[in-house]
């Protein structure tokens, strides 16, 4: 038995108990559960207030039952469900109505005395999504919505949620128009019946809905369906460029080209552009739920391209879908998930995110190396956080600090497990390139890995340190690859120098380049000075971020201060740059006016050096492996 590190023995043998719970339950259909479905019934018309309407009617034997309401969500990786939004909560049962108590030491269990001869409970509550985005994600606006069934469902305690059957229906706004991966057995007016799935599979389908909906198809002419199905603010956001098209479409071509296999019936891109409904990139089997600018299709130049987004949450269906760490698979939502493999199951999936990407030509090549260069800028320069805590450590961030802002992100550290992670893989990418003369790469690990039982979907093919390590020995055997892989985990080795092996390195120059110019500007006027003063700044002279140890941290700046002149000429973007620059031949030190809360003072900052933002330049003579991982595939 291989022992997954840092995984407790009794966790060991959790995870093997539910393995065995699993077996069997591949099926395409996904319609794998037994016994008498649960049924739900979702009002989202009240879009006005944002209020979710609710009622289930639940299967029952007399007796004290336990009803869970989901906790641990796939894709948040840490206890998140949203139980505090919840209100209203009322049973009833052969006519009468129950009484119900909340477990005081899981607050997610709620539990019902259910008399003799009740077959069957209804259970009926409200979801009172965010009205502001200080309450969470905004998931309800005059012209869309997002339905997550994680947020609408109770279920009862003591079966896998492969084993609870669950028959949905939705009653939508009129003139709304959904896009989900669940089937549609019937309508009724604005109600929409889905076929009945397992719960595993109703929680992986969420809901996009809206007025203005646009549905393209990514694959046309092939056996498995995939769609991009978009919902804007207003119409003429849908309008996308037929070569921006072809490019999506080029997306779903090299990545299936990459692994050799669908790991789906179906899929559906869900996209929302928006300036009101939340952002949002969220993985699923068969879906995604991604959010862009309202300005997604319509802003789009070939020059700049697109983001990574979408190939990185496409990524998810084969790594960390089809294929999990076992430490993350749980037979069902309220039993605790471990994290340690995050750097596999998200580092991983953002490393072919990017190179999916730049391969469709979604980005151009460009461009896919500044956004390189950008990370290893910060695992080179931006984050001396790194000098007492390891990328192995930062798996435990979702649990930690759930993805709530913190203040000195570059010391403190904050989910490096992604982008630290990417760098980890492309050094791979690169030794086993020079292990093979070339011969062979991550491609071949990324088939071998994630690209097994072609159209199998509904499969818990789990994956620890082990089995990793063995799937790369068999691509490369001419490494240590468990040491490697800990050396640069642990903190023992570095991993940002890793592009070096694929013939580029780390430049500083001061042009921002691109794709940073577009950056600073879709921020509306906010700056990015980490290589420089060592801070970020808002467009409004707030300072957002501030490098530990750098010349403003250095100066007593820090973050949530204004900055409210630069050298006596009231803060601005051009202010800041000017003195910046000038500062290069003048020892005079650059003076900021900051305000802090009440206080107002001036510090003054020793740097020298100019305007700095981060790029690729090629090492002559060495073989250029990142062009070749960037290449299409033919």
């Amino acid at each position: 038995m291989s022992k997954v590190r840092g995984v407790s023995a009794v966790a060991i043998v959790f995870v093997l108990l539910a393995g065995l719970l699993a077996c069997g339950t591949s099926n395409r259909s996904g319609n794998g559960a037994a016994g008498e479905p649960i049924s739900v019934s979702v009002d989202v018309t009240n879009l006005p207030q944002r209020i979710i309407d609710v009622k289930q009617s639940i299967p029952v034997t007399a007796g004290e039952v336990t009803l869970q309401y989901p906790q641990w969500l796939p894709g948040n990786h840490s206890p998140s469900g949203p139980i505090d939004k919840i209100a209203g909560i009322t049973f009833s049962g052969g006519g009468k109505k129950l009484e119900w108590k909340r477990d005081p030491l899981n607050v997610y269990a709620l539990k019902v005395t259910v008399p003799d001869g009740v077959k069957s409970i209804d259970a009926a509550f409200s979801y009172l999504t965010p009205t502001d985005s200080s309450q969470g994600r905004v998931v309800m606006t005059p012209n869309m919505l997002n339905l997550q069934w994680n947020a609408v469902v109770l279920y009862p305690a003591g079966k896998p949620a492969s084993d609870i059957p669950f028959t949905a229906s939705v009653t939508y706004p009129p003139g709304f128009e959904a896009g989900t991966a669940l089937d549609v057995s019937g309508k009724r007016g604005d109600t929409v019946d889905y076929r009945t799935v397992p719960l595993d599979v109703l929680v992986d389908s969420p809901v996009y809905a809206g007025r203005f909906h646009r549905q393209i198809d990514l694959a046309p002419g092939a056996e498995v369906p995939v769609r991009l199905q978009v919902f804007a603010d207003a119409p003429e956001q849908l309008d996308a460029k037929p070569e921006h098209i072809e490019r999506h479409r080029a997306l779903v071509q090299q990545a299936v080209k990459l692994y050799g296999s669908q790991h789906y019936d179906h899929y559906d891109f869900l996209l929302s552009l928006s300036d009101q409904l939340s952002s949002n990139g969220l993985e699923h089997q068969r879906s995604s739920e991604n959010g862009e600018p309202t300005d997604y299709f319509t802003g789009w130049t070939p020059e700049l391209g697109s983001d990574d987004l979408l190939g990185h949450e496409y990524t998810h269906s084969w790594n960390g879908k089809f294929r999990r760490p076992a430490d993350l698979w749980t037979p069902d939502f309220n039993t605790p998930m471990q994290d340690s493999l995050m750097w596999v199951y998200e580092g991983q999936t953002q490393y072919w995110g990017n190179v999916l990407t730049g391969r469709s030509g979604l980005r151009p090549a460009e461009v896919s190396r500044d956004a390189l260069a950008s990370v290893v800028a910060t695992y080179t320069d931006g984050r001396p956080g790194l000098s007492w805590r390891s990328l192995q450590d930062t798996t435990n961030d979702p649990i930690i600090a759930q993805r709530r802002t913190k203040p000195y992100r570059s010391w403190q550290l904050s989910e490096d497990y992604y982008q630290g992670g990417q760098l980890v893989w492309l050094g791979v990418d690169a030794r086993i390139r020079e292990l093979t003369g070339n011969a062979k790469s991550l491609d071949d690990f990324a088939r071998t890995f994630f690209g097994v039982d072609n159209g199998t979907w509904k499969t818990q093919n789990t994956y620890d340190f082990d089995k990793v390590v063995a799937a790369l020995r068999s691509v490369a055997a001419g490494e240590d690859w468990a040491k490697y892989l800990r050396d640069r985990l642990d903190g023992k080795e570095p991993f940002a120098s890793s592009v070096e092996k694929t013939g580029w390195r780390l430049v500083y120059d001061n042009n921002p380049g691109p794709l940073l110019a577009a950056q600073m500007k879709d921020a509306q006027g906010a700056a990015n000075y980490t290589y420089s003063l060592g801070l970020n700044v808002s467009a409004t002279g707030k300072v957002t971020d501030v490098r530990w140890g750098g010349p403003a941290f250095t100066a007593k700046v820090g973050t949530g201060m204004t900055v409210l002149s630069v050298n006596d000429a009231a803060y601005s973007q051009a202010t800041m740059h000017t003195a910046i620059e000038a500062a290069k031949t003048n020892p005079a030190p650059i003076r900021l006016q900051v305000k802090d809360f009440d206080q107002v003072r001036t510090v003054e900052i020793g740097y020298h050096d100019g305007l700095r933002y981060p790029h690729l330049q090629r090492i002559e003579g060495t073989p250029d492996y990142l062009s070749q991982i960037l290449a299409s595939r033919p």
